[in-house]
């Protein structure tokens, strides 16, 4: 699943709904801020993370490190 590129000129009412309108010039550097997040989601949708157990099973401190060689 990839995303489309963002339109400049879309900018402006995609950020305006949350209440973060971005200022006239800075449009481009929002919508390519944008679309290298949507990459990036994107790129983690796609992973296939088998049999990793949820983060909430994982206890801190719990494993048992042997420095023997």
């Amino acid at each position: 699943m990839s995303a489309p590129d963002l339109d400049p000129h879309l900018t402006p009412p995609r950020a305006a709904w949350p209440g973060l309108p971005p200022a006239q010039d800075r449009q481009a550097d929002v919508a390519a801020a944008a679309d290298h997040i949507l990459a990036v989601v994107s790129l983690l949708r796609e992973m296939d993370f088998g049999e990793t157990p949820p983060s909430a099973v994982y206890r801190a401190g719990g494993e048992r490190h042997d420095a023997a060689v």
